[in-house]
């Protein structure tokens, strides 16, 4: 089992070659990032497709400097926490740097969060301040949160083993939780995926370390999205399984000229082999790829890399650098060998450190070995008084890859109805985790220590979907 990277302990490893990380425990993520701006000082570093606005690498160093020295003005300092609750653009990564950059931490909100949800994050959170916009105003106003105004002062220093991020989970798999980042676990995120790729030059998303730009919108537009593309000449997309689709069968898209495309990866849900294999067709000069990770992992588990050995399509490719793996039972805590379906448990420098004001549910995430499981949508199922017990399971989709299945057992009396449930859990979730699908059942088939036995239910299930 040499080539799967399996040891005799039972842990898969990467085979990726291993990333050499800084030594310096004083160094943050924006000097990581920005310390090769002398060497492409006036190369684009961020563009703002909305408005033409564009930032070379003197520009963006400059005026994160000025926008932290506002932040410290204003009385914010090292571990304070941060919103920024705006929309995708030019200003939302500056914001961000200029955060972490003195030490304090940057927590975000989707701007399409409804207030309920809003709510729940700055209960947990405790802003001291929030970044947002004129149009976002009525979600806030009512939260007693001082918003931004700059000016300059002194400098702070954010170090290595400091928190800089405080980013929300989406939900998906349970409720949405405080996940806690340091500026070390975003330079192992960070140089995990350059260590693979070594690209210089490029217009590439999430490449700003290497001297590439980024380009912004502030809302997905399809079309403006390929114009975009056109436009800027963007040779790198990070995009979602639904834009894969389209790109791979709208007609609209032999409108533009997308030559410069040199990889299109996708994340966030499973992609199909069907589908990769139908956007390669569209678009023969780019490798279509995919990869895998978590809020908790700081975005990244594994991911495939076409100079790396043989491809299997529609994987999500190796274990990225330095990260290991262990594949457990759903039905006991014991590790499985190859080939034997469970759960995945990984860890790595790019590991979070915990959940925010959340020491319960971080110890049922990371264990004492620092193994990371993914949590469970269960625990927020479970909570309406008339669910004795809870169930999701995957369910393939064209769009989406997988989405969510829900199968509930009711309490005996219970009069709930499939849509008022469904209305109970989009009124504490944002859209993009609304259930698919909600299915009444009488039991579950159970392991003896009383866990649900998944694969049992998925063989037995899936095929009435």
């Amino acid at each position: 089992m040499e080539k799967s990277g399996y040891g005799r302990d039972g842990i898969y490893r990467s085979l990726r070659p291993p990333v050499d990380f800084p030594k310096e425990p004083n160094l943050s993520m924006l000097s990581f990032l920005l310390r090769n701006v002398s060497c492409y000082p006036d190369k684009p570093a961020l563009i703002d497709a909305d408005s033409g606005e564009t930032l070379n690498f003197s520009q963006l160093k400059s005026t994160v400097i000025k926008l932290s020295h506002g932040f410290l003005n204003l009385g914010i300092n090292k571990s304070d926490r941060v919103l920024i609750f705006a929309p995708n653009s030019i200003h939302f990564p500056l914001c961000f740097f200029a955060i972490t950059a003195i030490g304090a931490i940057a927590t975000t909100a989707n701007p399409n969060y409804p207030v309920n949800e809003l709510s729940k994050q700055l209960n947990d959170s405790n802003p001291k301040f929030a970044v947002t916009v004129p149009e976002l105003f009525d979600k806030v106003k009512d939260f007693n949160i001082p918003l931004i105004s700059l000016g300059p002062k002194r400098n702070q220093r954010g170090f290595n083993t400091d928190t800089a991020v405080l980013l929300y989970s989406s939900g998906t798999t349970g409720l949405s939780k405080g996940v806690v980042l340091t500026h070390g676990n975003f330079i192992a995120s960070s140089l995990m995926v350059t260590k693979d790729q070594e690209l210089a030059g490029d217009i590439h998303r999430a490449k700003v370390q290497m001297g590439n730009a980024l380009v912004s919108m502030a809302k997905f537009d399809f079309e403006m999205f390929l114009r975009n593309v056109e436009k800027y000449r963007a040779t790198h997309l990070w995009v979602v399984p639904p834009v894969v689709l389209a790109m791979a069968k709208q007609n609209v898209v032999d409108k533009f000229n997308l030559s410069s495309l040199k990889q299109i990866g996708s994340g966030a849900a499973p992609l199909g082999k069907e589908l990769m294999e139908e956007c390669a067709k569209k678009f023969p000069q780019a490798v279509v790829m995919q990869g895998y990770g978590l809020t908790e992992t700081c975005a990244i588990i594994s991911m495939e890399s076409p100079a790396f050995g043989v491809r299997h399509t529609g994987s999500a490719g190796l274990l990225a650098p330095c990260i290991e793996a262990q594949i457990v039972s759903t039905e006991n805590p014991k590790r499985l060998p190859p080939k034997q379906l469970g759960e995945i448990w990984v860890r790595g420098p790019n590991m979070m450190q915990g959940y925010f004001n959340n020491p319960k549910a971080t110890k049922q995430t990371i264990d004492e070995k620092s193994w990371i499981a993914p949590a469970e949508l269960e625990g927020l199922l479970v909570s309406h008084p008339e669910i004795l017990d809870a169930v999701t399971i995957p369910y393939p989709d064209d769009e989406a890859g997988e989405v969510p299945v829900a199968y509930l057992v009711r309490s005996p009396n219970s009069s709930l109805t499939k849509e008022i449930f469904q209305k109970f859990i989009a009124k504490q979730v944002a859209p993009l985790k609304w259930l698919w699908k909600v299915t009444s059942i009488s039991s579950f088939p159970k392991s003896i220590p009383g866990k649900s036995l998944r694969r049992e239910l998925k063989a037995k299930l899936r095929p009435k979907m």
